[in-house]
């Protein structure tokens, strides 16, 4: 099962979204995926979202009060790096789709109104990818592993990294004790 996660300021794309992706069937090349849909009209409650629960792909609106869809799939990315990212828009905006790009690093940009099948298609395409990616680094770490050049706990230490940056970071005192909070660390 995929978990998507889309956010829009309107209530009736939602609705529609939902719809579509419930009941068309989401391929690319012979894989099936599966869907599981959560839905937001709020990025700051999406955003919540994310940092609770895992999703495989992030779908946001262009245009939404208070924070775009660039900026909620920057801070998605920040939180879950692996997830594929989409972003729909109705403005056809040359200079947004060039920074969903550079900064974000965007699988897709779709237009509103979309088509159901280059929607359907773009999202199979979207996490076919994620799953290519996920599966070379699994690779890649085993030639590493074999290799010598990588222990097994290196691996789950950047493992873990991706899924919450900085959790293996050490804040040592000056007694060779771990501070687990560096602002009470006793100076003296």
């Amino acid at each position: 099962m995929s978990r998507i996660l889309i956010v829009d300021d309107e209530d009736s794309i939602l609705k529609s979204l939902k719809r579509v992706l419930r009941l068309a069937p989401c391929t690319y090349g012979a894989k099936s995926y599966s869907l599981e849909i959560v839905d937001f009209n709020s990025p700051a409650a999406a955003l919540e979202a994310a940092r609770n629960e895992e999703f495989d792909l992030f779908m946001s609106d262009y245009r939404m009060p208070g924070m775009d869809g660039i900026e909620f799939l920057k801070a998605a990315k920040a939180i879950q790096p692996d997830a594929a990212r989409l972003i729909l828009s109705g403005y056809a905006d040359l200079n947004a789709l060039v920074r969903a790009v550079n900064e974000v690093g965007i699988d897709r940009f779709i237009g509103k109104p979309w088509n159901d099948y280059d929607l359907m298609s773009a999202i199979g395409q979207a996490l076919a990818h994620r799953d290519l990616m996920l599966e070379n680094r699994q690779l890649a770490n085993l030639v590493r592993l074999e290799m010598g050049d990588i222990t097994p706990e290196q691996i789950e230490a950047e493992r873990l990294e991706r899924i919450e940056p900085g959790i293996t970071e050490v804040n040592w005192g000056p007694d060779g004790s771990v501070v687990l909070d560096p602002e009470f660390q006793h100076k003296g």
